[in-house]
C-alpha cells in the first residue's frame, strides 16, 4: 500500500533548528509518522519542550544542544544520536539565520556567521551524516531546508542567498555523488512561512501588505504546510527522487 512507503516506522531522524519553526513542525511530524527524533539547536529549553512533544507521540526524542557552525558539536550530535538510537536515516538540515542590509553597507562578519551556519554547518552534517549512511549500507534521506533566495533574487538578502544558492548546488553535487548507494539528496524552499524568524516582517504593516499582494493564496504559510513534504521526502516513497528543490510558497515563483 502507497501510504505504509511513507510510514516512518523503525527510522531515526536528526532534525537542526528544531526548537521553533519549521523545524520543531518537520520534527514532531517525523514523529507523527513513526520516526524516533533527534533534534538540535542551541535552546536547551525549546530543545525539551519540543522532546516532551515528540514522547508524547509514542516515540523517542533526544534533545542535543548545538551550534552547527561548530564541528566538533556536530561530531558530537551525530554520534550521541547513532549512540542513542543505533542508526542514522534522515538529516534535515533546517538551522538557519539571516541578516537583512543592503549589500553595500553589508557587514562583513555577518556575512560570514550567516555562511558558517548556512552553508558550512550544512556541508559539514550532510558529510558526516552520509559517512554513517554509507556505514549502515541501506540507503538514507538528506532533505535541506532551502528558500526563495535559492531561486531568486531579493534585495538586502545577498549573504542569505549566497548561503541559499550554495546550499542548492551541493544538494545536486552530493546527489549525483551518493546517488548509487541510495543516499538521496533534497532541498525544500519554503516562501513566506509564519515563524519566528518571519515575525518582524509580519509586524510591518507596509511589508506585511506587500508580501501577501505577491502571494496568490494570499496568505502565509504555517510549519504544518512546509511538514507533509518532508515527511514524504523522508520515506520510502520518495526513494528515486534526488538532487531537487521542493518550492512551498502558496504560487509565488508561478505568480
Amino acid at each position: 500500500m502507497i501510504l505504509d512507503s511513507m510510514n516512518l516506522k523503525g527510522k531515526t531522524a536528526l532534525v537542526t533548528g528544531a526548537g521553533r519553526g519549521i523545524g520543531r513542525g518537520v520534527a514532531v511530524a517525523y514523529a507523527q509518522a513513526g520516526a524516533d527524533v533527534a533534534v538540535i539547536s542551541r535552546s536547551q529549553d525549546q530543545l525539551n519542550e519540543v522532546a516532551d512533544e515528540i514522547r508524547g507521540l509514542g516515540v523517542r526524542a533526544l534533545p542535543i544542544p548545538t551550534d552547527v557552525a561548530d564541528a566538533e558539536q556536530i561530531d558530537q550530535a551525530i554520534g550521541e544520536t547513532v549512540s542513542e538510537f543505533g542508526r542514522l536515516d534522515i538529516l534535515v538540515n533546517n538551522a538557519g539565520i539571516n541578516h537583512r542590509a543592503p549589500t553595500v553597507d553589508f557587514p562583513i562578519e555577518e556575512f560570514d556567521k550567516i555562511i558558517d551556519v548556512n552553508l558550512r554547518g550544512v556541508w559539514y552534517l550532510s558529510q558526516q551524516a552520509a559517512r554513517q549512511m554509507q556505514a549502515q549500507g541501506d540507503g538514507g534521506r538528506i532533505i535541506n531546508t532551502t528558500s526563495l533566495a535559492s531561486h531568486m533574487g531579493v534585495p538586502g538578502l545577498s549573504a542569505y542567498a549566497a548561503s541559499k544558492g550554495g546550499v542548492g548546488m551541493i544538494i545536486k553535487v552530493m546527489a549525483v555523488e551518493w546517488a548509487q548507494e541510495g543516499i538521496t539528496v533534497n532541498g525544500v524552499s519554503p516562501g513566506y512561512i509564519a515563524t519566528p524568524l518571519t515575525q518582524p516582517l509580519r509586524e510591518d504593516e507596509e511589508k506585511n501588505a506587500w508580501i501577501l499582494s505577491r502571494i496568490p493564496m494570499k496568505r502565509w504559510g504555517t510549519p504544518q504546510d512546509m511538514a507533509g513534504l518532508y515527511v514524504f521526502l523522508g520515506s520510502d516513497a520518495a526513494a528515486y527522487i534526488t538532487g531537487q528543490l521542493f518550492p512551498v510558497d502558496g504560487g509565488w515563483l508561478a505568480g
